[in-house]
């Protein structure tokens, strides 16, 4: 395949290539509703390949092969994107590139479906009700293809326009996109105006921009185009010679025409001046008219922008797709009594000069005779203006492919490279830090927040940990949209290195005036703070207030619209002094772990409160107050991370996002354990007949519980026995987790142990006992037994006595606990947690007896 010709109205940065991350180096992407392949040229320019195209006009697609879009002619798909038949196309083609290029995971969706049914002026919604549904075509392929980026680029309406879904439901579009693909994406939408964005005409557009959630530190704000300054009409086509005579074909340019028409409408236009409209002739013959039976009859003026002239000096206009007649919007040529020319079209949508039209050369089409190149325009022209007017500028997607090309290439580091790079240059001397931030010229802000955070030397002692970017925008997304502020106050109570302040700026900076306060405990962080903060555009509408004091401590005078962070996660053991302090004016005095003041303080403070916090909190028993005051407030949303919150860090975390303006209802759960999104309502996830929240109760989940009678056992673990207090023989025997089976204890050679004498031990209390249960902690694999005489436990099992000695459980009961059914529903009842699974006084609730 050629390599991508320089494209001269836009300079981009070159990418930092790290060659080991792709076998080949390959970057791959498929387009879906594709028409000419105008704006994924642009992939091509930044050296991608096309895996496969998908036209249902076979016209469009020739063009698309004119251009050597793709390797392989079975690339080129001509059909109904709705039926199996293309769909298994463009599966075979992946299978084609995945066995003979070793490509594992598509690098980039794109889909510009048709958007006629989206259209403001459209009034026959109803009909056009299937083809907004196309859309809901090109969210089953992503999610049936899971490409590592995909992009959706459509008119303004799109979002808010009503498609059938996947399940059959109808629903706004941005619903549809959410509902199906957050739970593995993030995704950001956004209505930009190209013309700030580096495309010479106005349009305005929007872009969907959904990154995988397991490529850390990239964001969709990443990939967006570049706000650039505007170009007027007469920098892009003005150095094009001008056409005064009809059917004019520039010698130079077979697309520099003059498009023919009735010559009778020459005089409308050929007195107006720039911006005025053939309407606003004050001769009455020369207003656009026909003339019927005899009589004139004038034209409607149903848009201003008919028969215009446009200005030399202003942005060039959007343009339509039926850009050849004067009749539409915004045609008229500044100068010419003319519409613009097909080369003047391309320019204002950024087509490069290299774009071709035919299999024939840019030189051959040249070198026709006159009648030659007539017959050709006749033919092709319609054609050519429909897919311009159709297409999305070449420019846009070029800056988006450039962009994904970067991140993909730029080198990963390690931990243990940054740890390497620490030590090399002492960067746990803070002033060493400062400079290596201040001089670094290559690295950016996510990378060397990054190395800041590691060489903190205090790291450890106030519980901070980098926050990637993706996991902040997987946040700040969620967040009131800019345009319900005026002006706007943030608190970030634990700022660290500034994690959360470039995506919480790049939200906001549409805001007219925005005060964030960034608080820790450690000067040092604030030092280095403020100069990372220089590697980010911050814009004059945004002040950054820094305060170092313990945010728990500080006597705050303002009400914040929105509290956001990762606050320190650690129990004061030891000072208590200060433990007393913390928990002056606090709610839950049942724990010593600081987050849990850290919420009751920002829940005091802000109208949104989003924290980063352990998992613990939705189910352990020391937060059971926590939460009774977390959920008088609408619980908007909780992200659960699991363990993929922290590379490194053996802890689970979530987020949750608490409105104190509204009253509770309905909760969004986002999972990164199931990769799914859902809607549920508050009261039911908070149920308070169960010892805690359950973020992942569902009707299965309800049909196990109505077959139980629940809250029947006390659970108790002794975790003082360890093998050094035990021995292969003796005359009492220590049971551990795996000897549990169902209805048995099970005999393990080597495993088992004994002791002779366990009076010292609290468990010893147990041993004899009768009605005693025994579960393996830890595990989502129950199952139980009757503690057998002659026997103890040690921490990795859990005794259950009853609360009601009346109580009759059977080895039914029992057995029920080994069941995948009820396996399946304990999974559920731990909130599908892989580290916060002791068996304790919340979770032995769920362990019922069977109703009879």
């Amino acid at each position: 395949m050629p390599k991508a010709k320089p494209y001269k109205q836009i300079e981009l940065e070159s990418p930092i290539v790290d060659e080991s991350r792709s076998p080949y180096c390959f970057r791959t992407y498929v387009s879906l509703f594709s028409s000419a392949g105008i704006g994924c040229y642009g992939f091509k320019e930044e050296g991608f390949y096309c895996i496969a195209t998908v036209e249902l006009l076979e016209r469009r697609l020739k063009i698309q092969a004119y251009n050597q879009k793709c390797i392989y002619n079975s690339g080129y798909i001509s059909g109904d994107l709705t039926t199996k038949e293309i769909k298994d196309k463009v599966f075979a083609e992946l299978d084609l590139w995945k066995k003979g290029y070793n490509i594992k995971d598509l690098d980039v969706l794109i889909a510009t479906p048709p958007c006629q049914g989206m259209s403001v002026a459209n009034h026959k919604k109803k009909d056009e009700l299937k083809r907004n549904s196309l859309v809901v075509e090109s969210i089953e392929l992503t999610k049936r293809i899971r490409p590592k980026f995909f992009i959706y680029e459509n008119v303004r309406a799109f979002l808010s326009s009503i498609c059938t879904d996947i399940d059959g439901k109808d629903k706004p579009i941005k619903q549809a996109i959410d509902n199906n693909l957050s739970g593995e994406y993030n995704i950001h939408f956004q209505v930009l105006n190209f013309k700030d964005y580096g495309n010479p005409s106005s349009r305005t557009r929007t872009l969907a921009i959904g990154v995988r959630k397991d490529l850390k530190e990239i964001t969709p704000l990443d990939l967006f185009p570049n706000l650039q300054p505007e170009k007027t009409l007469r920098q892009i086509i003005g150095h094009l010679p001008p056409l005064n005579k009809m059917g004019e074909i520039s010698k130079e340019d077979i697309f520099h025409n003059f498009r023919n028409y009735s010559p009778h409408m020459e005089s409308w236009i050929a007195d107006i001046k720039e911006g005025q409209s053939a309407f606003d002739n004050k001769d009455i013959t020369k207003i656009p008219h026909s003339v019927k039976d005899g009589m004139v009859v004038y034209n409607a003026k149903k848009n201003g922008d008919k028969y215009t002239r446009q200005y030399w000096d202003k942005v060039a206009p959007c343009i339509h797709t039926r850009n050849d007649i004067m009749a539409s919007q915004n045609t008229v040529h500044p100068t010419d009594n003319r519409v613009f020319s097909i080369r003047e079209v391309m320019l204002m949508m950024s087509v490069p000069d290299f774009f071709k039209w035919s299999d024939l050369s840019f030189e051959k089409l040249n070198a026709m005779t006159s009648k030659e190149k007539q017959d050709f325009l006749k033919k092709e022209e319609m054609n050519i203006r429909q897919n311009l007017g159709e297409a999305v500028p070449t420019v846009i997607f070029r800056q988006i492919a450039h962009k994904i090309r970067n991140v993909l290439s730029k080198k990963e580091y390690t931990e243990q490279e940054i740890t390497a790079l620490i030590r090399k240059k002492k960067l746990v001397e803070n002033g060493n830090l400062l400079k290596f931030i201040k001089e670094n010229k290559t690295m950016n802000f996510a990378m060397l927040s990054k190395i800041a955070e590691l060489a903190n030397a205090q790291r450890f002692n106030n519980a901070a940990y980098y926050t990637r970017q993706d996991i902040c925008f997987s946040i700040v997304k969620n967040l009131p949209d800019a345009k319900k502020f005026n002006t706007l106050n943030i608190l970030e109570p634990s700022i660290g290195v500034g994690n959360f302040l470039p995506v919480l700026i790049n939200k906001y900076k549409s805001v007219p005036n925005v005060n964030i306060d960034v608080v820790d405990i450690d000067k040092n962080s604030i030092e280095l703070l403020k100069e990372l903060i220089k590697k980010v555009d911050v814009p004059n509408n945004l002040t950054i207030n820094y305060i170092n004091a313990d945010f728990l401590l500080h006597p705050f005078v303002k009400h914040y619209d929105i509290i956001v962070g990762n606050p320190p996660y650690m129990k004061i053991t030891k000072d208590k002094a200060l433990l007393e302090k913390y928990k002056t004016k606090i709610f839950n005095r049942e724990t010593n772990n600081i987050f849990a003041f850290f919420i009751e303080k920002a829940m005091s403070l802000g109208d949104i409160v989003s924290l980063i916090v352990p998992k613990s909190l939705i189910n352990a028993p020391e937060f059971n107050n926590t939460r009774a005051l977390m959920s008088q407030r609408k619980i908007e949303r909780i992200i659960d991370f699991g363990e993929k919150g922290f590379k490194g860090v053996k802890i689970e975390t979530i987020c949750f996002i608490l409105n104190s303006k509204s009253k509770p209802n309905t909760t969004i759960i986002e999972s990164y354990i199931t990769d799914h999104i859902q809607k549920q309502e508050q009261s039911y996830i908070t149920d308070n007949k169960f010892p805690y929240w359950l973020i992942y109760r569902n009707e299965s989940f309800d049909k196990v519980a109505a077959k139980l009678q629940f809250n029947l056992f006390k659970a108790y673990r002794d975790r003082s026995i360890t093998k050094a207090n035990t021995k292969n023989v003796g005359k009492i025997r220590v049971l551990k987790s795996r000897n549990i089976g169902n209805n048995e204890v099970i005999d393990i050679p080597e495993y088992d142990c004994y002791m002779d004498d366990v009076s010292r031990f609290d468990v010893s209390k147990f041993l004899n006992k009768k009605n005693c249960y025994l579960l393996p902690n830890l595990t989502y694999s129950p199952r139980a037994c009757k503690l057998p005489n002659n026997c103890i436990t040690d921490g990795s099992v859990a005794i259950l006595t009853l609360n009601d000695d009346s109580i009759n459980i059977n080895e039914k009961d029992l057995a029920f606990f080994a069941t995948k059914e009820f396996t399946d529903f304990y999974s559920v009842a731990r909130n599908m947690g892989t580290r916060s699974l002791n068996i304790d006084n919340n979770s032995v609730f769920f362990f019922g007896k069977i109703k009879e």
